[in-house]
């Protein structure tokens, strides 16, 4: 039976910068002042001495409501004509596995891979994300992130027909994590101390399906992030049906950029498809919208 632990969202936060915090401090100043200039014209004595004597109510309420205001436009609008319709979906073969058997897998794969705590596999997930799945740690696999990505798709190349298009093109000039991914990682791994492999509450694509992968970046929620290259294809390696049929939804790791010119013009994205030679790993435009593409992202929570 599944744990009955409630879980709430754990948002990334704290790594704004200084002049985004001034920013945003001097708009709510701005927006307070506004407000009480307009209140104050449709106030006489009497109704204003009404407003005082519940001061801390009102300033409970106003705190409240501007809280409100804010989250509700975290969201950004940004790059919303890079969305297409999609009625592409998984392969009907595709299941996700028991925590269990995906580290099974992850550890012939990986027999180095230490622990891993399973049990949060039991825990009843919100609808966003999928499942829970099983990726290691980039770091109890090799000594760099870009070291771990080329590890990973060799073990996938021994297991499917598989083809890179960038082989010899993985290095770090070529790719990295993006900021957004790093920071959901430590976190993680902080969430999970001592395990090489985290449980992590995701989905494989069908969310973001016909986004283009900057603009899923911009519209993911405040405590979800897009998935890089090793997280994709350690979860193809325990789950080898999720890329199997060529009409199916493919994918891109939004969670990773490319410089296909290693001049850190970082203005591509990787991504994973399907034809009848098999998987092929290569690169695509991240402002592009394509119907047969989907970002898989992961999502924090916390136990409440």
């Amino acid at each position: 039976m599944a744990a009955t632990h409630t879980i709430v969202p754990l948002h990334l936060s704290g790594n704004t910068t200084a002049q985004q915090n001034q920013k945003l401090q001097d708009c709510l100043n701005d927006a307070v002042r506004d407000a009480y200039l307009t209140a104050i014209e449709q106030l006489d004595r009497q109704s204003a001495q009404a407003v005082l004597e519940t001061e801390r109510g009102v300033k409970s309420e106003v705190t409240k409501a501007v809280t409100e205001i804010v989250h509700n436009h975290t969201i950004s609008s940004k790059f919303e004509d890079e969305e297409v319709g999609s009625d592409r979906s998984y392969p009907p073969t595709y299941r996700v596995r028991p925590v269990e058997a995906q580290v099974t897998e992850l550890r012939k794969a990986f027999p180095k891979l230490g622990n891993c705590n399973e049990k949060l596999g039991r825990l009843l997930l919100p609808e966003e994300p999928e499942a829970w799945f099983a990726i290691p740690r980039w770091q109890a696999v090799a000594p760099t992130y870009n070291e771990a990505v080329e590890m990973v798709l060799e073990i996938l190349a021994k297991k499917r027909r598989f083809s890179n298009r960038i082989a010899e093109r993985v290095g770090e000039k070529y790719l990295r994590q993006t900021e957004r991914s790093r920071l959901a990682e430590t976190i993680l791994a902080d969430q999970q101390q001592g395990c090489d492999i985290l449980v992590v509450a995701a989905q494989f694509g069908m969310l973001h399906r016909g986004s283009s992968a900057r603009r899923t970046r911009a519209s993911i929620a405040g405590n979800e992030f897009c998935l890089g290259a090793f997280a994709v294809a350690s979860m193809l390696l325990t789950h080898t049906e999720r890329l199997s049929t060529g009409d199916g939804l493919m994918l891109d790791c939004g969670g990773d950029e490319y410089s296909p010119r290693a001049d850190y013009t970082f203005d591509r994205v990787p991504l994973f498809d399907f034809d009848i030679s098999g998987i092929e790993f290569s690169i695509f435009y991240e402002d592009r919208a394509r119907n047969q593409w989907g970002t898989p992202t992961g999502f924090l929570y916390k136990l409440a």
